[in-house]
């Protein structure tokens, strides 16, 4: 979401302090009124890649979203959009039926989920459809984890931990002007994309500010949805063997020398 200009609190963008120091890429590249797609953000990717290895410095990737990541660090094969077909299945209130018809069309894929995930069924379905190509026939799928020549670090905290950071910094966003900062996002024009009014945080106070719920609650359903967000990142992780785990209770300095210790791959040993 720190591709969105004007959305800079709630996404916990660097300082400018920071970026001064560091180049920081893939920031403010777009309006908030623009759906910026996983194929957008890989392009820009491997452009920034591109553009830092001709400088002869080393890129490092930071976030965040996991199909972000593996988009990038695995160059996966991304299907285009349909939105014509998209719309027409989205009409279909039955998940349970559009699985089915999913496993008659494409039943790799369909066994590859779960048959009430309805994004991941509408998704599979509307590039069967609309491409008339199988969607399981884009890559391995993302259960493949290939060796790759790029180093992959993990930093564990608990989850009670965690817990209390998301909420605590929910706090001290407020307090820097996290809502005005929404509100005046809800009144430009044009309006915020799908993508941008879904962000965590935002689509809350959005709520707020359109009188559905009074500010309290909104941060409140903001926390739970952040926690929920958070345990979704960590089973997601957890999953990819090439990610090296270290305590992020270290000092960064103990951090960093153990990050650039590592060699540029390893299977972790399950």
């Amino acid at each position: 979401m720190q591709v969105y200009r004007e959305m800079d609190i709630g996404t916990d963008k660097p300082s400018a302090e920071v970026r001064a120091e560091v180049p920081h890429h893939l920031i403010d590249v777009a309006d908030p009124a623009q759906d910026f797609s996983l194929t957008m953000f890989q392009a820009a990717a491997r452009q920034a890649r591109s553009d830092i290895a001709d400088r002869g410095r080393a890129a490092v990737l930071v976030g965040g979203t996991g199909l972000y990541h593996r988009a990038v660090i695995d160059d996966l094969d991304i299907p285009s959009r349909y939105p014509d077909t998209a719309a027409d299945l989205e009409a279909e209130p039955d998940t349970i039926a559009l699985h089915r018809r999913l496993a008659e069309l494409d039943p790799v894929a369909a066994s590859r989920m779960e048959p009430n995930n309805r994004r991941r069924v509408v998704r599979a379905l509307e590039v069967t459809v609309g491409s008339g190509r199988p969607f399981s026939s884009y890559g391995p799928g993302l259960s493949d984890y290939p060796p790759r020549d790029i180093t992959q670090i993990g930093l564990h905290l608990s989850r009670v931990e965690i817990d209390r950071r998301i909420e605590q910094r929910y706090h001290q966003q407020l307090a820097d002007g996290f809502l005005a900062e929404v509100e005046a996002l809800a009144e430009r024009r044009p309006p915020l994309s799908r993508t941008a009014s879904q962000a965590l945080g935002y689509k809350e106070l959005l709520a707020h500010l359109n009188g559905e719920m009074p500010l309290d609650e909104a941060v409140a359903r903001a926390v739970t949805r952040t926690r929920r967000f958070a345990r979704r990142q960590e089973r997601w992780f957890r999953r990819d063997p090439r990610i090296i785990w270290l305590d992020a209770d270290a000092d960064a300095e103990s951090l960093a020398d153990e990050a650039l210790s590592q060699r540029s791959f390893r299977i972790r040993e399950t």
